[in-house]
């Protein structure tokens, strides 16, 4: 398993301090680490540590839009001690695309969401390693089952750790659950709702399941006609029937085979010599086969999480067929509730026709062709956590240029903040009540907190966070031009009110996950080499001279009151990816921004 060690600090690296009386480019490490406060530390098998240790809010009553209930209700947990929470995870046969990341960011704010208000959140997102693309691969590559899935879910987890994606409890393998799967449909072959067909396949029976096509969607089956030859209406009135309006996805694998009814699917198949290998075999007491799509989410959810659960997430394209029939798997074997809250997300789109983004259309980008740059993947991770959920994103140039350009006054406004002493104002300071900028922070917080509440508003939330740099922009701003017009009896800089902002703009970040640097992708198990590279790593704790040169030019800047220049140089060194501190009566402190 990735370690589920969360990389959430802003600034890393130490920072170095410029020896002014020399004015010369050399550097000092310090034991003081200007960072931001850890948002979810040392995630592991629950979020119960970083609700006790990030946050003292209260758990709260939180709005979600459940498409069970197709209406935005009052999220009431099983139980409040703990949400039991399942996401739809990747098929391990390609590089995920940023399409399928939408979906992963989306459980990331909602847990985020959950953990804020002081709720412990138990995730599990399955990895599919077994299904008709996979085995193609496979035989295209000519590698084994094992070494293509692993190479892939490793480049997924490395992706989840550059998005700052906090990681779920486990992420459990289709393939190391197969008697789990057996025994489920055994359970169902009981109650009458699964058979077994001449070659050996097992089926679920559509018919005996009341209800059916009627929960996350609205189907209608008049005219139909059983055999296998009309199964594809089910997709085509699933596509026209969604509440929603939204299409549905065809099965994740597509198998040709004598059935009883045009609407059953399947739960477990029997291997064809021509197609199937002998490392997706399995022989079990339901016969020698693999298990269909649908059926390893209701196995693996009910082995960790339980009968019912709380939350199930996923994309709008899987209401129908896959989540529509996990509710009747599961509900059939079980005859209990499967999940009392559905939560969906629309699609990321793309192109001038604004398509959905799929593998299937061949339209996809993935992580690393979108994002090459450190600050492309934090622009993309702003640009989805700071959309409504459930519309469809389109992902243009302009977009991302948008997203970059919000996180570099966010970068440039928390690096202010970091050059400001604030060691004097204590986190609960007595004159916060009287600060007028402090009240103005604190009312945007509550406004957040309400947003966030609501379905998950983050256009809401994101327009609070900006509401909050503005006010910071705004004081620094004051304080700079009294320089510039040598007005002594101008108030100093509101150390009280630009604490508020750095303190709002922390407990923000424990949902938007903004502030942090984007790790080194980790080198897959098949490359190791044994070699060691350590001393990359000691490259990012030196400051560049070219940086230590515009430190020096800013500080002369200052001797001779030019605030413009000084102002200029700043921005400069904060382009370079740098923070600078003043400190009264010593040297400064030159900080790396890592992104």
């Amino acid at each position: 398993m990735t370690s589920n060690t969360m990389v959430v600090d802003a600034f890393q690296s130490p920072p170095s301090v410029f020896h002014r009386r020399h004015h010369l480019p050399t550097t000092m490490v310090t034991n003081k680490k200007p960072i931001l406060a850890p948002i979810v530390p040392h995630m592991s098998s629950s979020t119960s540590e970083a609700s006790k240790t990030t946050t003292t809010t209260t758990a709260r009553e939180i709005n979600l839009y459940n498409s069970l209930s197709r209406s935005k209700d009052p999220f009431v947990p099983i139980n409040p001690a703990k949400i039991s929470m399942y996401t739809c995870g990747p098929t391990v046969y390609d590089y995920a695309h940023v399409g399928n990341f939408r979906a992963f960011l989306t459980y990331d704010v909602l847990k985020r969401v959950l953990t804020y208000f002081g709720y412990d959140v138990d995730h599990i997102c399955n990895l599919t390693d077994v299904d008709d693309k996979i085995i193609k691969r496979c035989n295209e590559e000519g590698v084994s089952l094992m070494e293509l899935t692993t190479k892939y879910t490793e480049l997924f987890m490395n992706d989840l750790e550059a998005l700052n994606i906090v990681k779920a409890r486990e992420y459990p393998r289709a393939t190391d659950h197969i008697p789990e799967m057996v025994q489920l449909i055994q359970d169902l072959e009981e109650k009458g709702l699964a058979y077994r067909s001449d070659e050996g396949s097992w089926y679920f029976r559509i018919d005996a399941k009341e209800g059916y096509g009627e929960q996350l969607v609205n189907l209608d089956f008049k005219g139909m006609k059983d055999g296998a030859s009309n199964a594809g209406q089910v997709r085509a009135s699933a596509a026209a029937g969604a509440a929603d309006g939204s299409g549905a996805s065809t099965d994740a694998d597509e198998y040709d085979v004598e059935k009883i009814g045009a609407r059953d699917f399947a739960l477990w198949k029997a291997p064809k010599m021509e197609f199937d290998r002998e490392d997706a075999i399995w022989d079990t007491d339901i016969g020698k086969g693999r298990p269909g799509w649908h059926l390893e989410c209701s196995a693996m959810a009910k082995k960790y999480l339980g009968e019912t659960i709380d939350l199930h997430c996923g994309g709008i394209d899987l209401k129908f067929p896959h989540h529509e029939n996990e509710i009747a798997q599961s509900e059939g074997a079980s005859g209990k509730k499967f999940c009392t809250c559905w939560l969906h997300n629309g699609f990321v789109n793309i192109g001038s026709k604004d398509e959905k983004m799929s593998k299937s259309k061949g339209n996809f980008l993935t992580l690393r062709t979108a994002c090459p740059k450190n600050d492309d993947v934090r622009a993309y991770r702003y640009l989805v956590v700071s959309s409504q959920y459930r519309n469809p994103l389109s992902f243009t140039t302009a977009a991302m240029g948008a997203a970059k350009g919000a996180l570099k006054r966010m970068d440039r406004c928390w690096a202010l903040i970091l050059e400001t002493n604030l060691d004097d104002v204590n986190d609960a300071d007595d004159d916060d009540d009287d600060n007028e900028m402090a009240h103005a922070v604190h009312k945007q917080l509550m406004n957040f907190e309400t947003a966030i509440a609501d379905d998950l508003s983050m256009p809401r939330a994101a327009a609070s966070l900006f509401a909050v740099v503005k006010l910071a922009e705004g004081e620094f701003k004051r304080v700079t031009k009294a320089q510039k017009d040598d007005d002594d009896d101008a108030p100093p800089l509101d150390t009280v009110g630009i604490a508020a902002v750095k303190h709002a703009l922390q407990k923000m970040d424990q949902v938007f996950g903004l502030f942090y640097q984007v790790p080194k992708p980790a080198k897959l198990a098949a490359d190791a080499d044994g070699d060691s590279h350590d001393d990359d790593d000691d490259e990012d704790q030196s400051v560049p001279e070219k940086v230590m040169e515009l430190v020096k030019s800013r500080m002369d800047a200052k001797d001779s009151k030019d605030w413009d220049l000084a102002d200029t140089l700043r921005s400069q060194i904060t382009d370079l990816g740098f923070a600078v501190k003043d400190v009264k009566g010593g040297d400064p402190i030159v900080t790396r921004l890592d992104h």
